[in-house]
């Protein structure tokens, strides 16, 4: 197990820098395209002719949503970049979610009587992934019967009405996600596995 630990750190640590390299080589293709496209460096120059055949078309999807949005396409590079940045962030993220899940697999396989906990601690964090989510896209002008969110509400409306029942609204803020958060919080720590 100690083995397979130890190739996890180091793949994880290696997709780090990779990700590091990958963010610092688009922010200065952002910061150049940005450049180029706000005329403060000369499109016609060697800088503008490169970022308009090199950085351009890897733009060109980013630069579709800006318009659609009603945005300036000077900011689609800054937009990619922060897309790039979400989307690195969630590769790692998955990335060391799914070697906890499979690290603490082995260690099930190793000590059979856990298993059940360990399947109600995962369901645990399900719910608390969907919680998320849904609270987010509350924020968002995203409809809640989009496909990327309405797999939320069956997982989280079971614990969030009876909830709703018996804490009040504060205001115009709903408490009752922060609530259930602790709530499925407590549990995970009772649970107390590795």
């Amino acid at each position: 197990m100690t083995g397979t630990a130890d190739a996890y750190a180091l793949f994880v640590a290696g997709l780090r820098w990779a990700l590091l390299a990958l963010g610092a080589a688009a922010a200065a293709g952002a910061a150049i395209a940005w450049a180029v496209r706000t005329r403060r460096l000369n499109p016609f120059g060697w800088a503008g002719r490169t970022a308009r055949r090199r950085i351009d078309p890897l733009l060109a999807p980013v630069d579709r949503m800006v318009i659609r949005a009603g945005g300036h396409p000077t900011s689609a590079p800054w937009w990619g970049l922060v897309a790039l940045l979400v989307a690195g962030t969630l590769l790692l993220t998955t990335v060391q979610a799914l070697a906890g899940v499979a690290l603490q697999a082995a260690w099930a396989a190793g000590h059979p009587a856990v298993l059940p906990l360990l399947l109600l601690s995962w369901a645990l964090t399900l719910v608390e992934v969907a919680l998320i989510v849904r609270v987010v896209s509350s924020w968002l002008p995203i409809p809640p019967y989009s496909r990327w969110i309405r797999w939320s509400y069956p997982l989280t409306e079971w614990l969030l009405r009876p909830l709703r029942a018996i804490v009040p609204p504060f205001g115009m803020v709903d408490l009752t996600p922060v609530i259930a958060y602790f709530l499925l919080w407590l549990v995970q720590s009772l649970l107390r596995l590795p």
